[in-house]
C-alpha cells in the first residue's frame, strides 16, 4: 500500500526506486526529541524545528532533507506527514526502514517533513498554558486542522518555497479535508493523499468505540471534569478495562478499536508501545462522537445557546468539502477491514467533492494496515488506479 503511495508521488516527481536494509532501534525515550531517538539512530540526518501556531502552541516538527549518507539522491519536493489520533510524528518510522514511509520518501529523495500536533509529546506546550490547566486542552481536531496543520505546511512552504506534497493518515486526513477547504492552505498544497480518508463517521463499525459511544463515555468524562485523554495514565488503562470488561472480547483491543487488520507486525506491539498512544484532548474525542451520532462533518457543537454565541447560528456550521478546487490532485487509499473508515462514509466524502480523486482499495486492510503494514514495501507497487466497490 506504501508502495501505491510512494509510486504516485513518485510519478508526479519523476523519480525512480531503489530498497534499502534496517538497522538501530528506538530507546524507549523521548529525551532530545524525535530526530534523536527515531531516525538519527538509523543514519538519517533529521533537525529538530519549533512552529508557534497563531493561539499560541509550540509544535515540533521534523526535518529530514535528504537520505542517508550511503544512497546520493538530489534533493526532491517538500512532503509532509501528519499522523494520526492518539499517534505522534514517530508513527511514520515505527517499521523497518523499507515499511516506514519516513524512511521510504528520504531514500526516493523526497525533502521529508513530520509534523506533531498539540498535546503529543513531541511538541513543546504552549507560549502561556501550563499542560496542566484544562485552557491548555480546549481544541478539538478542527482547531488542529484551522492552526496546528496550517501553521506548519506555511512554514514548510515558506522555509522551502515550494508547494508542498501532503500525506495524511487517520485524524491527518480530517485535519487535511477541513483545512483544504480554505484557499490559504490549498494554495500552498501540490498534492494531497489520505490514508483512510475520514469526513463522516455515520457508519463505523468499530465495537469498541460503538460501545463507548452508547454508554455516552464523553459525556461522563466531561462531567467528572476530565479535559486530557491519556491512555498510558492509570485512569486511561482503568478506562479500557471498564468498556471491555465483561462486556465485548478485547483480547485483540486493536482490532476491536480499528477492524481486523491483516498485515499488522504483532511481534513489535511493545516496541510500538514504547511511544504510543499520545495523549489528545477530552473535547477531541467529544467532537468526533458528535460526527458518529449525527453523521455530519462539522464545527463543534456547543449546543444551541453555545453555537448560537459562536457561530451566530443554532447549530455548528457543515464543511464544504466542494471548496476544495477541483484541479488539486487527490489520492485516497482504504481498505475492506477499517471499521472506522467505513466504506459508506469515503463515498459520502467522494460525492461531496468536486474532483474525482485517484482511489485504492484494499479488500483486507485494517486501519492500522496502511500506516504499520507489513506489506508496506517498496517492491509491493500496487496499482494506483480506481478499484474496489467505489469504482
Amino acid at each position: 500500500m506504501l508502495g501505491a503511495l510512494l509510486f504516485i508521488l513518485l510519478l508526479l516527481h519523476g523519480r525512480g526506486f531503489c530498497s534499502s536494509d534496517w538497522t538501530g532501534e528506538f530507546v524507549g525515550s523521548y529525551d532530545g526529541g524525535l530526530c534523536a531517538q527515531a531516525v538519527r539512530p538509523f543514519g538519517y540526518p533529521c533537525f529538530e524545528h519549533t512552529v508557534e501556531t497563531k493561539d499560541g502552541y509550540l509544535l515540533a516538527v521534523q526535518h529530514i532533507p535528504n537520505s542517508r549518507e550511503d544512497i546520493q539522491i538530489g534533493a526532491g519536493p517538500p512532503v509532509f506527514l501528519q499522523h494520526g489520533l492518539f499517534q505522534g510524528g514517530d508513527a511514520w518510522f515505527a517499521n523497518s526502514k523499507e515499511e516506514s514511509l519516513g524512511f521510504i520518501l528520504a531514500d526516493k529523495g523526497f525533502d521529508v517533513w513530520i509534523g506533531n500536533v498539540r498535546g503529543t509529546r513531541w511538541s513543546h506546550g504552549h507560549t502561556s498554558l501550563s499542560q496542566r490547566e484544562k485552557a491548555f486542552w480546549d481544541w478539538s481536531w478542527e482547531d488542529l486542522a484551522q492552526y496546528d496543520l496550517a501553521d506548519m505546511i506555511y512554514y514548510v512552504y515558506s522555509k522551502t518555497n515550494s508547494k508542498v506534497f501532503l500525506v495524511g493518515h487517520s485524524q491527518g486526513t480530517i485535519m487535511a479535508l477541513a483545512a483544504l477547504t480554505q484557499p490559504e492552505v490549498v494554495n500552498m498544497i501540490e498534492v494531497a493523499a489520505l490514508l483512510c480518508p475520514i469526513s463522516y463517521l455515520g457508519h463505523i463499525s468499530s465495537p469498541f468505540v460503538l460501545r463507548a459511544v452508547t454508554l455516552h463515555l464523553d459525556q461522563m468524562l466531561l462531567a467528572m471534569g476530565f479535559h486530557q485523554l491519556n491512555f498510558r495514565s492509570n485512569m486511561g488503562v482503568q478506562i479500557l478495562d471498564s468498556l471491555c470488561d465483561g462486556h465485548m472480547d478485547c483480547s485483540d483491543l486493536l482490532a476491536s478499536i480499528t477492524g481486523k487488520n491483516c498485515c499488522f507486525n504483532n511481534s513489535r506491539v511493545d516496541y510500538y508501545l514504547q511511544y504510543e498512544p499520545h495523549p489528545s484532548s477530552l473535547k477531541n474525542l467529544v467532537h468526533l462522537f458528535q460526527m458518529i451520532r449525527k453523521g455530519t462533518f462539522a464545527k463543534y457543537d456547543y449546543g444551541l445557546l453555545g453555537n448560537l454565541k459562536q457561530y451566530g447560528h443554532f447549530q455548528p456550521p457543515a464543511f464544504d468539502l466542494s471548496k476544495i478546487p477541483k484541479w488539486l490532485p487527490l489520492w485516497m487509499a482504504y481498505g475492506g477491514n477499517d471499521a472506522l473508515a467505513d466504506i459508506t462514509d469515503v463515498e459520502q466524502t467522494l460525492k461531496e467533492l468536486q474532483s474525482e480523486p485517484q482511489l485504492l482499495y484494499l479488500e483486507e486492510y485494517g486501519h492500522i494496515d496502511f500506516i504499520l503494514s507489513l506489506l508496506c514495501k517498496v517492491s509491493n507497487i500496487y496499482g494506483a488506479h480506481k478499484t474496489g466497490p467505489l469504482e
